[in-house]
Parts: C-alpha cells; structure tokens; sequence
C-alpha cells in the first residue's frame, strides 16, 4: 500500500495540477474565442486536449508497458485518421476508452476523439472538464433527454474541423459476469441469441447517431478488444502502480453508406454485429488470439514521453520558485495548507480510479433486444 502510494501521489501532482492549467486555457479559449470562430476554438482546443490525454497514454506505453496488438487489414488501418467515423466497441475492461486513445494517437487525431458517455463524467476533476470542452455527449439514461442530447450533439459535430472519432459503448455498461448472466437469462426468455462474452447491445442511441451522422461521417469502426487468457485485465489502479497487461483488439470498417436506411433495420443491423463479435471473442478465447486476421505492431512514439517530460520540468521549476517565494513551509499554516492539497489531490485521483472500476459501474437494464424495440445506448 506504501509502495503504491508513493508511485500515484507524484504521478497526481503532475496530471491534476498540469490538468487544471489545461482546463484553465480551455475555459479562457471558450470564453475568448468560440463566440468569435467555432473552428478556431475547436482547433486549439485539439492540441490542448491532446497535451492532456498524452498524459494518460504515456501511463499506458511507458509506465506501465501496456502491449496493445492490433488485428485489421490494410484498407482498414490505411482509412483511420483520415475521416470522421463512429466508434462501436464492446466494454470489456476498465480502460477500453484509453485503449481507444491509443488507437486515435497512432493515427494522428487523439486531440479530436470524443465519446458518448454518462452524464456523470462530465464531473471528474480535470477528465471530465476537458470532456465538456473537448463536446463529449453526455446522457442522462433517461430516453426523452438523452434522444435530444444525442440528435443535437451528433448534428453540432457536422462543421468539425478535423477528422474526429465518436466512440459509443452500445452495451450500455461494462462487463461483468454477473452482468452477463442477467443478459443470458433475458435472452434465453426472449428466444433471442445468448451471448456469452458480450452483453445485449442497447441500440436506441445507436440508430439515433447513424441517422444524425450518416450524412457526414463516412466509417463506422468495429473494434472488439480481448485480454488475453495469460495476461491480468488492465485497471487504472494497475495502470498506476507500472503493471503491464496486454490487449488485442480486432479492428473492422465498414462503410457508412452500406448501412441500412430504416432504423430497424440499422437496430438489427447492431444486433447481428454484437453476435458476430460474440463469435469472434470465442475463437479468441480457444486460440489467445484472432486466428486468421492480419497481426500489427503500433509502436510506442516517444511524444507522450517528451510532453510528459516537459510538464514535469516546468512544473518542478514552478514549483521550486514558488516555495521560495512564499515560504510556504516556514509556518504551520503552511504546511496545513500544503497537506490539505495533498489529500484533495490524491482524493481526487481516487475518484478517477474508481469510476473505471467495472465492479462500481452503474447496471444497464436489460431489455429486449429485438429489431422492433430499439433500446437506449
């Protein structure tokens, strides 16, 4: 516990107090900028974003070593970065977001990746600021509210600037076994398919973004991530502490102007997606990997590691000039306030550790899932 404390208390210094100055320029640029050009807000606010999330992929590539393997063909990995595209992934782990940073940072648009999210988020200390400045969508899963948030947002996206990604988890939740067994049940009740590594997609919130989108975003990615049988599911806390893991994930595009027109058809067309991963997840499970797909390496850039480098020596200088300054330890009043930052911060790093945590995640409620009734995302 002491061991780990002292590898997170630093590593909250440098990613809340850097956070809040990026959260600090942003709110400035929101204020200053967007009423008078969208697109140059939308610009800055990228390359602000992304200074933010480096931060978060240099956990992953250089402290804990993360593996990330992944399995597309050519056309597939040639087209990403290039062009809008919607984002359909199973929930597997607690990082799956992050994992998808990954893939956005390798493909040159990290700072232009958004998410279709619980409402909640949108309060996690410097996470989720940035996500209300970066124009995630946030849904309350109340139906009435969020078909709104989601037509308005997805139309609000139609004048980005840069190639961006949407990511939406149509499963509405993350995946536990218990959550699982819940899924089966009702499948088994419902004569639908029962799946067995996936949950039922929730796919109201789905047919609302491809018939908000179709018009302007061209891809649809289908990304099914998998742990290996031999390596421990990543966590934040993991992520933290230098704990390397691997992930595999399978990457299919499919074009948006394939999709069907009527939204039951784009609801069943979800449906039939979820089964095939379900499948794909199984001959992952027997063989440890996707037999048959097309093995890449992503490499590890080494810019995470200098935007990380930097902060942490501007922010030490900072830092040593203001203690000298304000002789701040001097006092015991000093050292009260001192310490109470100290344990605001690493509360709040808490927080974010325990908002991954699929064991916390709030339950979706099971529904049908047929093509008739297409249920909230």
């Amino acid at each position: 516990m002491a061991m780990a404390a002292a590898v997170i208390v630093p590593l909250s210094l440098l990613f809340f107090i850097s956070g809040l100055l990026v959260n600090l320029l942003q709110a400035i640029c929101y204020v200053l900028i967007r009423p008078l050009s969208k697109n140059t807000y939308r610009k800055i606010n990228r390359v602000l974003a992304e200074t933010l999330w480096l931060e978060l992929v240099w956990i992953i590539d250089w402290w804990a070593g993360v593996k990330i393997k992944v399995f597309a063909d050519n056309e597939t990995l040639n087209r990403m970065g290039k062009e809008h595209a919607l984002v359909v992934c199973n929930h597997r782990s607690d990082v799956d977001w992050l994992v998808g940073w990954i893939l956005a940072q390798r493909s040159g648009c990290l700072g232009s990746t958004l998410a279709v999210t619980k409402k909640s988020s949108k309060f996690l200390p410097v996470i989720g600021w940035s996500m209300w400045f970066s124009e995630y969508l946030f849904l309350e899963r109340k139906w009435a509210k969020d078909e709104n948030t989601i037509k308005s947002g997805s139309q609000r996206l139609n004048d980005f600037p840069r190639p961006f990604w949407l990511a939406l988890f149509v499963e509405g939740t993350r995946f536990t076994e218990a959550k699982l067994k819940a899924a089966q049940e009702y499948a088994a009740s419902s004569d639908s398919p029962i799946p067995r590594n996936v949950l039922i997609p929730r796919t109201k919130g789905f047919v609302s973004t491809v018939s908000n989108m179709r018009s302007f975003v061209p891809a649809i990615y289908d990304m099914t991530i998998a742990i290996p049988k031999t390596s421990p599911s990543p966590t934040m806390l993991r992520l933290f502490r230098g704990q390397p893991s691997v992930v595999h994930v399978h990457i299919k595009c499919h074009s948006m102007k394939d999709m069907p027109e009527s939204d039951e058809s784009i609801a069943q067309w979800c449906i039939d997606q979820f089964v095939a991963k379900d499948a794909l997840l199984e001959k992952h499970i027997a063989s440890d990997t996707f037999p048959g797909h097309q093995e890449h390496n992503i490499g590890r850039p080494i810019k995470s590691l200098a935007v990380v480098l930097s902060w942490a020596c501007l922010l030490t200088l900072g830092a040593m000039r203001f203690l000298h300054w304000s002789n701040l330890f001097s006092s015991r009043k000093g050292m009260a306030l001192s310490a109470l930052g100290l344990g605001v911060i690493t509360l709040c790093m808490q927080i974010l550790i325990r908002s991954s945590q699929s064991d916390l995640s709030t339950p979706a409620k099971v529904a049908p899932a047929k093509p008739n009734d297409h249920h909230h995302a």
